[in-house]
């Protein structure tokens, strides 16, 4: 009875306030985010949710649609040479920013230098490694030339770091062009306001050449607390939450099944060692840590929201191969107990020199989850590890900067294409090569596997170099994602896609 008397009280308040209704703009679509924008420059910012507002703001050659394809955005065509190295796009006509600016063929030839640029501190610079270089024929024509042939360039200029920039207002005010309001943009929305920790008001760009987007007006809200982004969805104080936590995903199905969305996609959970320093500069410290871990009771039992268990990086599906496992993962618990003890002990750790270290993650019930039920089955191994919880900013800040021991990452594609997932663990990736791994074999590995011309022979080798990456284990993969989101019944446009992409000028409220 008092658990039935909780759950009543529960439903009331998440579905009938009043209040929270009407304070939902009709005009607006309301986007609930986990964390909030770590900035609006998009060749400086690689977390989710400020790529995710980026997109919004600016366009590219190409941009994603509402089915996460690949589509013509600020070109209106594109050619591509018999050897598939020299793709040219033309640029639609009389293009301008939303300040009516102009919008022509040099500011992607300006775009791709300043990613390249090692002064401006762009993270972005391996993610667009095979391309050679990007010129400016005229004033409407972009030649982008490849190292190698790469059948996916339309989606990965579609991503908001190699969008049409205003040049002319970085160059008048530096850095703090970010903070002009309203931002100059190139994208179906520019950007009117952003109150820190609040929310970012995004307006229609009265200069964008798709003419009017179907929602006038996208306020992004963060709210790292899921289940109160959750009990706001369902109040009616916000349209899209982009997660919801997964101890809910039951009960919102059994209850809610017309706002879930639930859909595997391109996506790996994993924490990473640092490299760089003891104890985790030793393979075997880092290879016993991860055969003590019950992956399948993770995906399938604490998380249960559609997850598949990983062992490897690259998510099922990505180049119709199968998820890589270790020889040791069909080994039975006890056994891989009893390696990961003999691996510890030639370590030099034991009962009598216990492995300690911290775990970092940043503020999320699932986070924090996932960190007690490792921490909790590295006990069998005389492991004593302790919490360490940081919100997102100061979180990602921490492993930009290498300090931190075992952290929470994870990646989500920016493209599908396995080398997308691969390249940020290359030796010269930056500082999104969080653990600070460093292997030539690896870095060889994948530059043959970016050589490869051919899709079959190309998709084998990029397996190959996965399997170096594991068996070294920089990084500890725990399960790969289904995306969890909740959209109310008036919002249209939403389709669910591997990429979970939904741009918001492809969404609107019905009346």
């Amino acid at each position: 009875m008092y658990r039935l008397v909780l759950l009543l009280a529960f439903f009331l308040f998440a579905c009938g306030p009043k209040s929270e209704e009407t304070s939902r703009p009709r005009d607006a679509i309301v986007r609930l985010m986990e964390a909030d924008s770590r900035g609006l420059d998009p060749q400086m910012v690689s977390d989710l949710a400020s790529t995710r507002v980026a997109a919004d703001l600016f366009e590219g050659l190409t941009r994603f649609d509402a089915k996460g394809e690949a589509e013509a955005g600020l070109a209106e065509s594109w050619s591509v040479s018999s050897d598939g190295k020299a793709w040219t796009f033309k640029l639609r006509p009389d293009l301008r920013f939303s300040d009516g600016t102009p919008i022509r063929a040099k500011i992607f030839e300006k775009a791709f230098s300043r990613i390249n640029d090692e002064a401006s501190g762009s993270p972005h610079g391996a993610l667009f490694g095979i391309i050679e270089a990007v010129s400016a024929s005229d004033d409407r024509s972009v030649v982008v030339s490849l190292k190698n042939p790469f059948p996916q360039l339309p989606a990965l200029l579609a991503h908001p770091a190699m969008a049409a920039l205003p040049f002319h207002r970085i160059d008048a005010a530096g850095e703090k062009w970010a903070a002009e309001r309203p931002l100059v943009t190139s994208g179906a929305y520019h950007l009117t306001e952003w109150k820190l920790s609040q929310q970012l008001v995004l307006e229609a760009n009265p200069h964008w050449h798709g003419g009017q987007p179907k929602s006038r007006r996208i306020i992004w809200k963060p709210m790292d607390n899921l289940n109160s982004a959750m009990r706001l969805i369902l109040a009616g104080g916000a349209d899209i939450s982009g997660e919801y936590t997964p101890a809910r995903h039951h009960w919102l199905q059994e209850n809610y099944p017309a706002i879930v969305r639930n859909t595997p996609f391109l996506g790996t959970y994993y924490f990473a060692f640092n490299t760089r320093q003891p104890p985790f500069n030793d393979i075997r410290v880092r290879q016993a840590l991860s055969m003590a871990i019950d992956r399948e009771w993770i995906a399938r039992q604490m998380v249960d929201a559609g997850n598949i268990p990983a062992w490897g990086l690259l998510p099922p599906g990505l180049d119709g191969g199968s998820p890589f496992k270790p020889e040791w993962a069909s080994a039975t618990r006890a056994q891989r107990i009893e390696r990961a003890r003999a691996l510890l002990s030639a370590a030099g750790y034991g009962p009598h020199k216990p492995l300690r270290f911290e775990i970092r993650f940043n503020s999320s019930t699932e986070h924090r989850r996932a960190a007690v039920a490792m921490m909790t089955m590295w006990r069998e191994l005389g492991v004593e590890a302790k919490l360490l919880n940081s919100e997102a900013a100061l979180h990602f800040d921490s492993l930009k900067r290498a300090d931190f021991q075992f952290a929470r990452s994870g990646w989500i594609a920016d493209l599908p294409a396995p080398e997308n997932f691969l390249a940020v663990h290359r030796s010269d990736a930056g500082v999104q090569n969080y653990s600070g791994y460093a292997n030539p074999s690896y870095d060889a590995a994948l530059d043959r596997a970016m050589a490869e011309p051919d899709a079959n022979a190309r998709a084998a080798l990029m397996r190959e170099a996965e399997r170096i990456l594991i068996a070294d284990m920089p990084i500890l993969p725990l399960y790969f994602y289904a995306s969890r989101s909740l959209v109310r019944p008036d919002i249209k446009g939403w389709q669910d896609n591997p990429g979970n992409v939904h741009p918001s000028r492809t969404l609107w409220k019905a009346p």
